[in-house]
């Protein structure tokens, strides 16, 4: 293979109801091997083979008065969102900071709180913040002894620097390019002291749903209390999405930092890894860098999406009290395999031994090997359909209502503002999750308030995302037939479209064909397109491809996304008929993940 640098919740929270060497003489040692960290050289050689020399960047200046569409919300996160004057004589438990302060030790129960004590130790941060002007020592070059103005961590020169950083990481192997092995990753993290044993974590692995999963966690275990670090694959606009810490993407800045903190370590690795393999990815990389971020906040509990297959992905280092696997299918073919089983057993090595595995309903051969792999490591199970699930959904004004069966009770009037039955079930999977992270069970549930606001409150960034009216503008990240299909059933069932032209284009890698006849049932006209991508593939080469399925009456092709979006939304407004009314009608963005990032840039949203 070509080388290339390339956490038992307190009742309180319960309802009872790399450079080369410089070509120079050195003396002999000892030649550094990935799985014994102590054959690394010393730290006196951290500084050779950094990547963060940037002596010769012209560095901008950041104009504190400038407009900068690149900063976060922030909020302050409410740690005690429960009237502690309330009368617990009705049954209902109260949850507040106290409950944290027990929980059982580190020998706690399923991802115990008590196994966060280190991390809650630690205290409040000082709030260097809220410090008067009187407050600030004198600048040695400011007689007024003013503070120095206050950089935009996602300022201009903060994106700059990011920039910089990513050019750097696009070097190494790209997500698509995979030697299968953790060694490299776990060496990483070996020298980096083992951030990722810092805190408990919750593993997200599956084919489909992956990232509204995690991101339905995050939002669950944030309104229980906690600081929640997520790490989500791949991300649609901004790679800084991938590492999200509050519910938020950390700034530039942070991600600027993170990796120079990283980097001498990594080229450690690869210089170990030599002539014997590839250098990191930049997948590992990047899952290094959210462990030490993670590590760095503190956050009390980890949410990691898998980025491919499970057994040999970066993130499954990391030992998941919660493995969570949502409905698997067919992608990845080049690295999984076309056999359900096979994709299924290399999925199945996030199930670590002890731990509980939360599934979705699978298909009965995927569910079998799933089965074996818990009991082979002694795991305990909870599965969709049976211990959990969704008893009702109604469709409702900007997505549904539900009823959901937790592993601790019924959840009722759920609010949920998604569109779809899979979604829906991405929901209960999601709670069921979180109710074993807190070892819930029977008669033993969640605060059901608080699970209702955390779901009120999600987002999921290219999921049937609406991005504009008149016409309505949905896109989607469905990028094989699986996604496709699942995207075409919430159309169909709660959307009411006069007419629907759909924009798709496609990477090279995926099943086009699938995704294609699995849209054509809800899809009045198809305008083929293509991402600004070398993998992308080519607009021509789709639309001959896409004419088997739908016809060349019903073809329009655009090389670039604006032309094609331009193009579907004047299809959508015209009309042979003088008598047909122009509203109702609707355009649709998917394909790849690839495009609806590029469709949300388009249409002014900004990164989550």
């Amino acid at each position: 293979m070509p080388r290339e640098d390339g956490r038992d919740l307190p009742d309180e929270s319960f309802d009872s109801g790399g450079s080369a060497e410089p070509d120079q003489p050195a003396p002999p040692r000892r030649s550094a091997e990935l799985a014994d960290p102590g054959s690394f050289r010393g730290i006196d050689e951290l500084d050779r083979g950094s990547s963060d020399d940037h002596d010769d960047r012209d560095p901008y200046e950041p104009d504190p008065y400038e407009p900068d569409p690149y900063e976060p919300d922030t909020h302050e996160r409410d740690r005690d969102p429960y009237d502690q004057s309330a009368d617990d004589t009705d049954g209902t438990l109260t949850a507040s900071d106290e409950a944290f302060d027990v929980g059982g030790g580190s020998r706690g129960g399923i991802g115990g709180i008590g196994q966060l004590g280190d991390n809650l130790a630690l205290g409040p941060v000082p709030d260097l913040a809220a410090a008067g002007p009187d407050e600030h020592a004198p600048h040695e070059l400011d007689d007024q002894g003013a503070p120095p103005p206050e950089i935009d961590p996602n300022g201009r020169q903060a994106r700059y620097e990011l920039g910089a950083v990513e050019a750097e990481l696009n070097q190494r192997w790209p997500e698509t390019t995979i030697e299968p092995s953790t060694e490299r990753i776990a060496a990483l993290l070996s020298l980096l002291g083992d951030p990722h044993k810092g805190y408990p974590v919750l593993h997200v692995g599956g084919t489909n749903g992956k990232t509204s999963v995690t991101r339905m966690i995050e939002a669950l275990l944030t309104r229980m209390g906690l600081r929640v670090g997520r790490y989500t694959s791949p991300h649609l606009q901004s790679v800084t999405e991938r590492i999200s810490i509050d519910g938020a993407p950390v700034s530039a800045a942070k991600y600027v930092e993170t990796y120079a903190d990283v980097a001498p370590f990594i080229g450690m690795v690869d210089r170990a890894t030599g002539d014997k393999g590839p250098l990191m990815s930049k997948f590992e990389v990047l899952t290094g860098m959210a462990f030490a971020a993670f590590a760095d906040a503190p956050v009390e509990a980890a949410v990691l999406e898998v980025g491919m297959g499970g057994r040999w992905d970066a993130t499954n280092v990391a030992d998941g009290q919660i493995a969570t696997i949502t409905p698997i299918g067919i992608d990845h073919v080049e690295y999984l395999g076309a056999d359900l089983e096979a994709i299924a057993a290399e999925k199945a090595g996030i199930i670590k031994p002890g731990s509980v595995v939360v599934l979705a309903e699978q298909d009965d051969a995927v569910e079998r090997v799933l089965l074996e792999r818990a009991i082979q490591v002694d795991a305990s199970v909870a599965r969709q359909g049976s211990e959990f699930g969704v008893l009702a959904r109604e469709i409702a004004v900007g997505g549904q209502l539900l009823r959901l069966q937790g592993l601790g009770g019924v959840y009722e009037d759920i609010f949920l503002p998604l569109h779809g039955a899979h979604q829906a079930a991405n929901a209960a999977l999601a709670l069921a999750s979180v109710e074993a992270f807190f070892g819930a069970g029977k008669e033993r549930k969640l605060v059901g308030e608080a699970v209702r606001e955390a779901f009120a409150e999600i987002t999921t960034p290219g999921r049937l995302e609406r991005v504009r009216a008149a016409p309505t503008v949905l896109l989607d990240a469905a990028h094989n037939p699986h996604g496709a299909k699942a995207l075409a059933g919430a159309v169909g069932e709660e959307f009411a479209f006069r007419k629907l032209v759909a924009v798709v284009g496609v990477m090279a890698d995926k099943d086009a064909h699938g995704i294609l006849d699995a849209l054509e049932p809800v899809v009045s006209e198809l305008v083929v397109t293509q991402a600004r991508n070398p993998r992308a593939m080519p607009a021509d080469e789709l639309a001959a491809l896409a004419r088997t399925i739908f016809g060349e009456e019903r073809i329009s092709v655009e090389t670039t996304l604006d032309a094609a979006v331009e193009t579907a939304i004047g299809l959508v407004e015209q009309s042979d008929d003088p008598e047909e009314p122009l509203a109702g009608g609707g355009v649709l963005i998917t394909g790849s993940v690839v495009v609806a990032g590029e469709a949300r840039t388009l249409f002014g949203r900004e990164p989550e």
